[in-house]
């Protein structure tokens, strides 16, 4: 089989649910709080069991991919995704509305895991470089984009309207899904067992260092939207307008830069291009952090942030072709681990950004610095140098 755009397009749409249905939400916090009786305390509760439904759905989907094929977890999935998405959209009390975040959350790890593994069962080196390129640039701007969404949505439809937008998204999803995904590994070709599908993971060598620079260069993205608000705004002095110009321009960049990425992929072997753009993110983060310590005037940030963010569109897609090479006959259990170190990694980076208050860029920036760092030193150290993957057409 080969990969063809309506089947990318589907896996993308899967991919980028999730982040929105994180982020979309996030400007009717303060309303929800009010409606419900909450305090921002237990509002935040809402998307932490969103976020460890996903983690955790993940481990589950993507070994139940490898035992019974893809398609029938997939439409479960996306179907009980859909169903859950309404009964937030409904939820009376805020229990119940994080119960069923959770629930969501959960249900929506099967198109992020099962899209990856899709991607493994049908292509392998370049041709899977250049797919999974467009794959997690979709899933990277996905949460840029979606809080800005949000806010234009806040006033006219509340926040139960946003939560509606996200069940109603899903409704095609779950139709591309049926017409569209072919089952591209059938229950019957050599199932794996969890245990011993998990075996394979773990005492693959290649596999590990591309997950590492995979999540971290992760964390960069979560910390740099985590801080964004506080950066731009508080200590650069943007208006909400001139925010949202600034991360438009970003989003921009990181979906111009998985655009070359997917095309230079041809020619570059994926491996020296991630130790490029890994090298160009540890030289843009290392950058603002000795601007922010150092006092420079503001205006000098964004140009730094800008070359981290977009850094990514290079990275994450051809980190993900090279950690699934060498574990494509249980693709959905590599796809499990490859997700769940990724949301684990953004869990922990997310709230750390915040210790330096809202007036500060030396904590946000030091944390990115520090995730660009661990990447670059796998790189250096983990990632083969001589490691090269084979052509196959997309």
């Amino acid at each position: 089989m080969t990969i063809r755009w309506p089947l990318l397009v589907v896996l993308a749409s899967l991919t980028a649910l999730a982040p929105v249905a994180t982020d979309l939400y996030l400007p009717g916090f303060p309303a929800m709080g009010a409606s419900l009786g909450a305090d921002a305390s237990g509002v935040q509760l809402t998307l932490t069991s969103f976020l460890a439904g996903l983690a955790l759905g993940q481990l589950v989907m993507g070994p139940l991919a490898d035992r019974y094929g893809r398609r029938r977890p997939l439409i479960a999935g996306t179907v009980a995704c859909t169903v859950a998405g309404v009964a937030c959209a409904l939820a009376p009390t805020l229990p119940a509305l994080v119960g069923f975040r959770f629930v969501q959350g959960f249900a929506g790890a099967a198109g992020m895991v099962i899209g990856r593994a899709v991607i493994a069962d049908l292509a392998a080196g370049r041709a899977a470089a250049r797919a999974f390129t467009m794959l997690v640039t979709v899933g990277g701007v996905a949460p840029v984009l979606a809080p800005l969404a949000g806010g234009v949505l806040s006033g006219p439809v509340g926040w139960r309207g946003m939560l509606w937008a996200v069940a109603l998204l899903c409704v095609p999803m779950v139709v591309g899904v049926v017409v569209v995904v072919p089952e591209t590994r059938p229950p019957g070709l050599s199932p794996a067992p969890l245990r011993r599908a998990l075996r394979t993971v773990a005492a693959s060598r290649g596999f590990w260092p591309p997950v590492v620079v995979f999540a971290c260069s992760f964390g960069v993205m979560m910390a740099y939207i985590a801080a964004s608000p506080f950066l731009y705004q508080d200590v650069i002095g943007l208006s909400e307008i001139g925010y949202g110009i600034v991360f438009g321009v970003n989003a921009a960049g990181l979906i111009g830069a998985g655009a070359l990425a997917g095309r230079l992929v041809r020619r570059i072997d994926p491996a020296r291009m991630v130790r490029w753009c890994v090298a160009a993110q540890v030289t843009a983060t290392a950058g603002f952090a000795a601007l922010a310590i150092g006092g420079a005037p503001v205006w000098t940030y964004p140009v730094m942030i800008f070359v981290a963010v977009a850094a990514n569109g290079g990275i994450m897609g051809n980190t993900a072709a090279l950690a699934m090479e060498p574990v494509r006959a249980v693709a959905g259990t590599g796809s499990a681990v490859l997700g769940f170190g990724q949301f684990a990694v953004g869990a922990l980076v997310s709230p750390l950004v915040g210790l330096g208050g809202s007036g500060s860029a030396v904590v946000p920036a030091l944390v990115m610095a520090g995730s660009s760092m661990l990447a670059g030193l796998v790189c250096r150290f983990g990632l083969d140098r001589d490691r090269h993957v084979v052509e196959q057409p997309a």
